[in-house]
């Protein structure tokens, strides 16, 4: 098991930068550059040039760019307040994430 707080599908908490107090569900993480892509946060705008074989149209495209980990906060399960993230052996003797203010145990 690797030891990432952050998960793909988990609600995060944007806490610092320019979409402070944003929410949204992480939809990929980069572990190698320490990021991850969040659904409807630090938007920009990327322009492409047509390419009819790929059937790209061109233009345009407005799309999600990765943001540093370190800028994000998990939302507790229990409570929906943010929350930081520690690991704890379960009794069958995995490990697993849990929530420091509440102590739920992330899937």
């Amino acid at each position: 098991m690797s030891k990432q707080k952050i998960k793909k599908g988990d609600r995060v908490l944007v806490v610092s930068g320019r979409d402070r107090g944003s929410e949204g569900r992480v939809m990929k993480v980069l572990p190698q550059e320490g990021r991850a892509v969040v659904e409807g946060v630090n938007m920009i705008k990327k322009h492409t040039r047509p390419n009819p074989q790929q059937q790209i149209q061109g233009g345009i495209l407005e799309r999600e760019a990765p943001i540093h980990l370190s800028n994000l906060m998990l939302i507790d399960p229990e409570s929906g307040k943010p929350t930081r993230v520690g690991f704890k052996q379960l009794p069958d003797g995995k490990t697993a994430r849990y929530a420091k203010k509440s102590g739920a145990v992330i899937s």
